[in-house]
């Protein structure tokens, strides 16, 4: 979250728990007016409750004031030109010797205080993108929720009567062929690729595309009998077994999906669940144990 002296605020921190009152406490100057301060919400269980927080807990937050000056102008463009080129770069802020170090960094890395250092180290990465094969009521929706969970959406289809007929705001559209489009912009971490179009020369196209890159998910929509035909094409086309590991195929997590709008969530329940490095098959066991202890 971030403000500035008149109180506008872009981001947020609880969904609405503390925000007015750190608002207060900032645009009046009672808290890091001048110096980086680390503060915690709910120190006790009267406050936790006045402020909406979880039963016992509380929010630990680092402020941090930042002139215009030379050096934070230079650090920020450097910031910005690293995610225009879609790299990940790491800040490390030391409150101790009120000095700044930017780091160019492979992957990204979650946030951090290490609060007896004095020591903040925050890595920003570029936007997570989502490439769609192949236009239709699936692609549609999952399109359109993607958007909500603030992906750079692309869709990719050879046939221009077909991306025609798709009328959505926000996303990119590409009459290519999808192998070429997806080694040239989905290659890292930040990608994710999904195959839709029911069309199995366009799909492994664009899946042999795909393997080629450093994306972090790779999808196919199909039936289980549909996979293990796809899997023996993309054998006889000398994709690997390892390369075919990274397939998630039939696409999706199971949770009955009969419609595209269900199906479309499905997909990208699968796609958060990777994108936060969780193992899928232990996801829905403690789903199942928790609707059973329910």
């Amino acid at each position: 979250m971030t403000c500035n002296p008149d109180g506008r605020v872009v981001g947020s921190l609880s969904g609405g728990c503390v925000e007015d009152d750190l608002l207060d406490k900032l645009t009046q100057g009672s808290l890091a007016k001048s110096n980086p301060q680390f503060f915690r919400y709910g120190e006790t269980a009267e406050e936790a409750e006045k402020l909406g927080l979880p039963c016992g807990g509380h929010l630990d937050i680092v402020v941090e004031p930042l002139e215009p000056s030379e050096s934070n102008t230079q650090a920020f463009s450097t910031i910005a030109s690293h995610l225009k080129a879609r790299q990940c770069i790491t800040r490390r802020a030391d409150f101790s010797t009120n000095t700044v170090n930017i780091e160019t960094t492979t992957s990204y890395l979650p946030f951090s205080f290490d609060k007896e250092r004095n020591l903040l180290c925050q890595t920003f990465g570029p936007r997570y993108q989502l490439f769609i094969v192949g236009t239709g009521m699936v692609s549609n929706y999952v399109a359109e929720l993607a958007q909500v969970l603030d992906y750079q959406v692309t869709l990719i289809d050879p046939r221009q009567d077909r991306l025609n007929d798709v009328e959505i705001d926000g996303i990119t559209k590409v009459c290519e062929m999808p192998d070429d489009v997806i080694r040239a912009r989905a290659n890292d971490s930040q990608s994710a690729v999904v195959a839709l179009s029911h069309d199995p020369r366009i799909d492994d196209m664009g899946l042999m595309g795909a393997f080629d890159t450093v994306a972090f998910y790779i999808g196919a929509m199909g039936s289980s009998r549909t996979t293990a035909k796809r899997r023996a094409r993309l054998l006889e086309l000398d994709i690997s077994l390892d390369q075919l590991e990274r397939l998630h195929a039939p696409i999706g997590i199971p949770i009955g999906s009969k419609t595209p709008p269900e199906i479309a969530i499905s997909i990208l329940a699968e796609i958060t669940a990777i994108r936060n490095e969780l193992s899928i098959p232990e996801l829905l066991v403690d789903a199942s144990e928790s609707v059973s202890s329910i």
